[in-house]
């Protein structure tokens, strides 16, 4: 959305001074409290404008303005930046606080999480680490009988999976080339090792096979039908243990949680509902660490229902360039924004460096 730089300013100054008291906003508290060089008329103007733009609305017809998710959507985007301070006193209390080259993992994690909670006064979330998908390394087909082969898979961190695949019965009429066969085995082994190495099995039931022509047509209904046992076998269970911290200050300093239903609801997802919440704040990124950003979704952009008037924010932290776990903060839609964001990435990054 195009906006005028007075639009703009007037909608900076509109969420700022509602994340700061809670309260509807007028013209009249941002003449008195913002340098806005402008008349209360013109305020009232392009807050009327905001307004229909569904930047802003009235919770009540005589009250002011309060932001929308659209509104802290653009706030976010393009009217802030992290504070710089924030990140490095959260850096400096990580680094003062957790003796990581001594500590265990959970130890580490849970000390951070209460660090991060303090800081930033939200419920801070901190993931376990992810047990991480294989991915195949090498694959070979060797014959066993006539008519059966064994396809083997040895994956990136070395397991090893096996499976026997029962061919179609070759016409009886005809004797088996038993050269030929294996040089067929030993044309498809590299074909697939070729096409299918740093992928994921799943990756087996996609190949085209036309690159081989009909003669291994055959081949690649029985290799179909085996892909999904090989898969279950590399499937790795996910961890959703979280770590929690800043609950009950939250709920209790911050007015958007007062209502009693609300709050049982939120208790009831941190509690129980962990395996929801993992699939949000650990997102699949960009392998590159230094292209980590940070997710910030704001109210009504949460999938789930619970936290659809909170905003929460995520990063991930890494072992070398492999993203195993994230950083989050849930909160309010109305957040102090450059500082949350300053810390998740913060506690991203300090993380990233102990666990490497």
């Amino acid at each position: 959305m195009n906006l005028t730089h007075r639009q703009q300013h007037i909608l900076w100054a509109t969420i700022r001074h509602y994340i700061t008291t809670a309260e509807p906003v007028g013209s009249k508290a941002l003449v008195e409290e913002y340098n806005l060089n402008v008349s209360p008329a013109t305020i009232r103007n392009a807050m009327s404008f905001l307004e229909k733009a569904g930047l802003l609305y009235q919770p009540h017809t005589s009250a002011g303005r309060i932001p929308s998710d659209s509104g802290y959507r653009i706030y976010v985007d393009q009217l802030i930046t992290p504070s710089n301070e924030m990140a490095h006193e959260v850096d400096q209390l990580l680094n003062g606080r957790l003796g990581w080259d001594s500590w265990s993992l959970e130890a580490l994690l849970r000390g951070a999480a209460q660090i991060l909670a303090t800081v930033s006064g939200y419920i801070a979330l901190i993931t376990m680490p992810q047990p991480r998908a294989a991915f195949i390394r090498h694959v070979q087909l060797v014959q066993v009988d006539p008519g059966r082969i064994m396809l083997i898979v040895v994956t990136d961190n070395y397991e090893t999976q096996s499976v026997l695949m029962e061919l179609p019965q070759p016409d009886a009429a005809v004797p088996l080339d038993t050269e030929l066969f294996d040089r067929e085995l030993k044309i498809l082994s590299n074909f697939l090792s070729e096409h299918l190495n740093t992928r994921s099995l799943s990756d087996l039931s996609t190949l085209d096979w036309g690159e081989l022509g009909r003669d291994f047509e055959h081949y690649a209904a029985c290799l179909k039908t085996v892909q999904s046992e090989l898969a279950k076998r590399f499937q790795v269970p996910t961890s959703t243990h979280i770590f929690i911290s800043g609950v009950s200050e939250v709920l209790r300093r911050q007015p958007e949680f007062s209502e009693l239903h609300q709050v049982q609801a939120i208790l009831h997802l941190l509690e129980e509902g962990q395996d929801q919440l993992l699939p949000l704040i650990f997102e699949d990124a960009d392998p590159d660490p230094l292209a980590r950003r940070v997710n910030v979704r704001i109210g009504s952009e949460n999938p789930l229902e619970t936290i659809r008037t909170c905003t929460l924010i995520s990063s991930t932290y890494s072992k070398g360039t492999v993203p195993v776990g994230s950083v989050g903060v849930l909160g309010p839609t109305r957040m102090v924004y450059e500082n949350a964001i300053a810390v998740v990435a913060a506690a991203a990054d300090y993380l990233s460096e102990a666990i490497g």
